[in-house]
């Protein structure tokens, strides 16, 4: 197979700085490591294809090998613009995977490159948004045929895919990774948490500590982000639409507003919530002059920038990642990555380590849907617990811990009604 004719990318000469970068993140993800040995052993993927949809960076790209190591042919294209990384791209392909991606193409051709991945008929996908399985049941019916099952990585994706199901439309089981333990309490609370600071801090080079920050949701996702934020010294104020969540919010220490209100006091903007139109024209009119937006969910729909647009008077980019809207009131607005992923258009994202758990259950996820497609069926389906398990054990003993284990006799008192 000659990925290097097959595949669409910007120039395979880079392709030394990505082998570094994901020689980096391999030193750093001793959980998929294992995997890998297991995968290289049993071959659960041999003589099948797969085709992946992520953010095409560092860790993705690593994933990518493990899921190759495992005997599967593997086509990978990007999940967001801003994120793919063409050396890295180049890497993978010097590595006899196929890649349709390059950093920031037109809306044409990223269409392109998710048809091209699909195009290969693929017998497993993996996930990040929905694209893949959304253009499979819409557009491309004709390449479902050999779909066995595929994995979800986000919360945007598992809405879209339990919508499909509610439809019933879903035509192959999808097992819903974010939903996971090891990844929403690690990699959307701590992963987010981090990245999106990394994000807005190297883009900005500004202080937040003292400033107001105002968090859109308050999801796992919105937890880190609000969390890490507190830690930066910032006063920080939550949004939410869902009451239980909001006094969650409230108990742990922060301030909650509706949006109206919250816009008067923001400095700093995140939107964290799966939703579109969040953040509308008739927030921003009243939000102070240098207000800065951005966006951690999957989609650019959470700000709505044609209102942005449309009560602003000019609007310039005046550092990279960085617009600057002059409101007809005359106040600046700055939106940052295009309202897009902040932590991976305008950063490199999640930390190494916590990748490490998503993608060990990504990968572990994905055997388990090849051996169990026929009787899970088409539907929606949460990590098996054992996987989630095996992969905390895994990191665990990568980190040096130990824990206890349950004695015969307290197995048999917790399986007992009877005291006695």
């Amino acid at each position: 197979m000659s990925t290097q004719n097959d595949s669409m990318i910007k120039d395979i000469n880079l392709a030394p700085s990505g082998h570094l970068k994901i020689d980096w993140v391999k030193e750093h993800m001793p959980v998929l490591n294992a995997i890998r040995e297991q995968f290289e052993k049993e071959q659960p993927f041999k003589g099948l294809k797969v085709a992946i949809s992520l953010h095409l960076e560092a860790k993705t790209a690593y994933l990518a090998k493990v899921v190759q190591a495992g005997g599967a042919e593997v086509t990978i294209t990007g999940s967001n613009p801003l994120s793919t990384q063409d050396d890295v791209c180049a890497a993978l392909v010097e590595d006899g995977i196929r890649v349709f991606a390059k950093y920031n193409p037109d809306p044409e051709e990223y269409k392109e490159h998710l048809i091209k991945t699909l195009e290969i008929r693929p017998d497993l996908i993996i996930d990040d948004g929905g694209d893949l399985v959304t253009i499979l049941h819409s557009e491309r019916p004709d390449l479902l045929e050999q779909v066995r099952g595929g994995c979800e990585e986000t919360t945007t994706g598992v809405i879209r895919n339990r919508a499909l199901e509610k439809s019933g439309q879903l035509k192959f089981p999808m097992i819903a990774v974010n939903d996971a333990y090891c990844k929403y309490l690690f990699d959307n609370r701590y992963g987010t948490g981090q990245s999106v600071w990394d994000g807005i801090n190297r883009t900005t080079n500004l202080v937040v500590a003292g400033k107001t920050v105002v968090v859109v949701g308050y999801g796992w996702c919105g937890r880190g982000v609000a969390m890490r934020a507190k830690g930066l010294g910032a006063k920080v104020v939550v949004t939410e639409v869902d009451g239980i969540k909001a006094i969650e919010a409230y108990m742990d220490g922060f301030e909650v507003f509706p949006m109206t209100e919250a816009a008067k006091h923001g400095d700093y903007f995140v939107t964290v919530t799966g939703n579109r139109d969040v953040i509308r024209g008739e927030h921003i009119a009243n939000m102070k002059d240098g207000a800065i937006l951005s966006n951690a969910g999957h989609f650019d729909v959470e700000i709505n920038k044609v209102e942005l647009e449309s009560i602003s008077v000019s609007n310039r980019v005046v550092r990279k990642d960085i617009e600057e809207y002059v409101l007809n009131n005359g106040r600046k607005i700055y939106l940052l990555a295009e309202g897009r992923l902040v932590n991976l258009a305008a950063g490199d994202g999640h930390p190494a380590e916590i990748m490490d758990m998503t993608f060990a259950l990504q990968a572990a996820s994905l055997a388990y849907v090849n051996e169990q497609f026929k009787e899970i069926g088409p539907r929606v389906l949460n990590v098996p617990y054992e996987l989630d398990e095996k992969v905390a054990r895994l990191k665990l003993e990568a980190l040096g811990i130990g824990i206890d284990q349950l004695t015969p006799e307290q197995i048999k008192y917790l399986e007992s009604w009877n005291e006695e």
